[in-house]
């Protein structure tokens, strides 16, 4: 320790903390076991952990327990570290919920039943005066449910304000009189926003503590007017959720270019008093919420331009210098790839296993970034398995294994509704699957460091039938099929769920196309148990075969690709005749794109093959920023691979043409007519009240058409749209000619985070990833 005075701080958030909550059954089970439930024991090493990650605020868990009365030692442990306490957004005046369903007297309606709330509440805030807290006022209903469901607006604000003036009155008397110097918040969570947007207000010395919708994605911020309130404002954020569309409180699923994002926004908007994020049962989740709490200590640190830097510093403190490079890559796949989707709202249907090769893809990325994970595993000293295992390789190889489940029940149904053998392989397949998970719990419960997290990995997270959990982790349904003794052929052929001989029309193989020279396939399949020999016969000499003959079991995968050499220029048709047993033949039609006025080495932007356009936002080929605002990357956000915002996101709002900021897409069109524009947005909410979160798209010289993406949003499309964690906004253009067009992408509000772009000229499939990029060519880059 050199001499001298050395200061830290202060931070620029004042109150950073933590909520324990939907705890049971992990948590609560965890703590059970190790402290006899939620005591000083426990809450002991919460409050160290707390501090070690500078944190300061914390919300205690409350399913089941009451902090201040399971242990008369909780509140004074949390006041000698240092720890500020207070309680949960539906649990004012410092009482627990379980308080009131243990003493409580009738019912928990202040409208009938007011004398012996603020009786409760009074001893509340009398028994932990001396204990730094804050205080939340107002009311819900009991359980965290709106306070008169259904009731009129104006009567539960009238009753909502009466409410707030009682408690302060018991601050007043039993804390100082002076209420600006007791900390307070108002939480506005879910219907009671709608009573300030209303016109109800508190007291300016009040915290207006705003939430997001459950699922990262902010409400509301502080307007101007409001920012100069005393008593300024908070966000209360969730990494885990316990209500509609879907709980999700497993795994980690939380990239913090998210978290950067929307906590970038709460700071420059003015929302720097508290920030509190519900954690759910703390693993799996503790990179996201130590990032979430230095962040907070000083959001100036921790910018979009060093976000990585952050993961790579954090891997190694970790883990050492050796290997932080590759875990800090991996921490940021695995929590792209969880962040996806929930693993509580995958179903065999998520990921196409007919468009796109979709199904195939994800599976082969998993199971990259699982051996990955698994060969720093082996590598890592002895001392270091442990937490490797905890907060790296378990969050990512456990959500792939219940990502792989779900594929596996979807090819299991695909390939059953075409009588393929080998539809029970995959029933075979998705069972082991399901034991490997469950495997999997059981080691991190009770042999990882000789079951020191007993219980944390109880959480179910496979079966659910609606919004709320099941009570077990139960098996998807697979289909098995009765498989005759003699052999027969079945053909299917990629982007297309029937299979021949059998099915109406004809197989017809999607588009190839000589920019991407992609490949396509063809499975020559086995409807029986005998094996059998097959051929397969190109017609036309530009199409090139993976074999011509051979013996199928079950399942051969014939991959078609065009000479490009001697493909006629154009757009041109050929087939392939595949034979089998019993004089069985399927004509496959085999479509190429070969076009005379542009080629691969002289294109200049994107070209359309397949009847779209898929554009990843950073390969712009063209941007114009104006005085006042740009757009910039940031990496590593979104579903596949980065999206473009406007920086700063405080900008004015403006009128595209003038003084607008733009993207642009040059691309070749082959048609010409009517054209979708799907802009993939970030599922931001409209956070300045008044203003929408509006955009504005055109094709070259074309007048700008508006668009705002939360218009007519109904609580089903909200729904959708957290569910998919993307906001499909379609809008509708015109193409006078085919050639080269520019398509434009113009800033009206700032907060739009563009996340793809897909150009539709009938051609655009379901998926839940969107089309792969296509074919581009930028300067000297090429992509696609």
């Amino acid at each position: 320790m050199k001499a001298g005075k050395y200061v830290q701080g202060p931070p620029a958030v004042k109150y950073r903390g933590i909520f324990l909550n939907d705890e049971a059954p992990s948590l609560s089970r965890w703590a059970g076991e190790k402290y006899g439930g939620f005591k000083h024991g426990f809450y002991e090493k919460i409050f160290e952990l707390l501090l070690r990650m500078k944190g300061n605020y914390l919300w205690p868990a409350m399913w089941g327990s009451a902090f201040n009365e399971d242990d008369p030692l909780n509140a004074k442990l949390a006041d000698e570290y240092g720890i500020v306490m207070g309680t949960s957004h539906h649990e004012p005046m410092l009482r627990a919920q379980q308080e009131w369903k243990r003493h409580g007297k009738g019912p928990w309606n202040y409208a009938t039943n007011g004398d012996e709330l603020r009786a409760f509440w009074d001893e509340g805030v009398n028994r932990n005066k001396d204990f730094e807290s804050i205080i939340t006022i107002g009311m819900r209903g009991d359980g965290d449910m709106p306070m008169v469901e259904g009731g009129d607006m104006a009567a539960n604000v009238s009753l909502l304000e009466q409410i707030v003036a009682d408690q302060r009155k018991i601050i007043a008397n039993r804390v100082n009189p002076d209420l600006s110097k007791v900390p307070q918040l108002w939480a506005l969570y879910k219907e009671v926003q709608e009573y300030y947007e209303k016109g109800m207000r508190v007291p300016d010395d009040v915290t207006l503590l705003w939430c997001d919708d459950n699922w990262g994605n902010i409400r509301r911020l502080p307007t101007e007017p409001e920012r100069a309130r005393s008593g300024g404002a908070g966000i209360y954020y969730h990494f885990d959720y316990v209500g509609g569309p879907r709980n999700y409180k497993w795994n980690n699923t939380n990239p913090i270019s998210k978290v950067w994002e929307q906590m970038e926004l709460a700071y420059n908007y003015g929302a720097n008093q508290i920030w509190i994020v519900n954690v759910g049962s703390l693993k799996c989740k503790e990179f996201p919420i130590e990032y979430f709490l230095n962040l907070a200590w000083d959001p100036s640190k921790w910018t979009n331009d060093n976000n990585l830097e952050y993961t790579r510093m954090w891997a190694e403190r970790e883990f050492g210098w050796e290997h932080a490079g590759e875990i800090a890559d991996l921490i940021a796949t695995y929590t792209k790839y969880n962040g996806r989707c929930k693993p509580e709202l995958l179903s065999p249907d998520t990921f196409s296993p007919v468009n796109y090769q979709e199904a195939d893809r994800v599976a082969a990325d998993f199971k990259t970034l699982v051996d990955k994970a698994e060969a720093i595993q082996a590598s890592l000293p002895d001392n270091a398995k442990d937490a490797f295992y905890e907060l790296m390789l378990y969050p990512a190889k456990a959500y792939a294994t219940v990502a792989n489940l779900y594929i596996a029940v979807g090819k299991n149904r695909l390939y059953a509704s075409q009588g393929r053998a080998s539809a029970n392989d995959f029933a075979d397949q998705a069972r082991a699957l399901f034991k490997a998970d469950q495997e999997m719990s059981n080691y991190y419960n009770h042999e990882l460091v000789g079951g020191k997290w007993n219980h944390m990995m109880d959480q179910t997270r496979i079966g659910y039938r609606g919004w709320q959990q099941p009570t077990r982790n139960v098996m998807p349904k697979v289909t098995t099929i009765d498989v005759p003794s003699e052999a027969k052929m079945g053909v299917a052929v990629e982007g297309s769920a029937l299979a021949w001989p059998g099915a109406a029309g004809k197989p017809v193989l999607a588009e190839m196309d000589s920019f991407n020279r992609q490949s396509r396939f063809i499975d020559v399949f086995n409807r029986g148990k005998t094996a059998f020999q097959f051929t397969a016969t190109a017609v036309e000499p530009w199409i090139v075969l993976s074999q011509s003959q051979g013996t199928v079991e079950k399942d051969l995968r014939l991959i078609v690709s065009v000479d490009w050499s001697k493909a006629p220029a154009g757009s041109t048709s050929g087939n392939v005749i595949i034979a089998g047993p019993n004089a069985d033949l399927v004509t496959v039609t085999v479509n190429a794109v070969n076009p005379a006025e542009v080629n691969k080495d002289n294109l200049d932007g994107f070209v359309e093959t397949d009847g779209y356009v898929s554009i990843e936002p950073q390969h712009f080929t063209g941007k114009v920023d104006s005085a006042s605002a740009r757009w910039d990357r940031i990496e590593d956000y979104g579903k596949t691979l980065s999206a473009m915002t406007i920086f700063p996101n405080t900008a004015p709002s403006v009128t595209p043409p003038e003084g607008s900021p733009c993207l642009q897409y040059k691309m070749y069109l082959a048609d010409s007519g009517p054209v979708d524009v799907f802009a993939m947005i970030a599922p931001t909410q409209a956070f300045v009240p008044g203003r929408g979160l509006r955009f504005a798209v055109s094709f070259d010289d074309r007048p700008p058409v508006v668009v705002d993406a939360l218009a007519n949003m109904t609580q089903r499309d909200w729904e959708h749209m957290v569910s998919n964690n993307i906001h499909v906004v379609q809008s509708k253009l015109t193409i006078s000619k085919s050639g080269y067009h520019v398509l434009k992408f113009w800033m009206v509000d700032p907060a739009v985070v563009l996340e793809k772009i897909v150009v539709g000229l009938g051609g655009v499939k379901p998926s839940y990833l969107g089309p792969p990029e296509s074919f581009h060519r930028i300067g000297a880059k090429v992509g696609g």
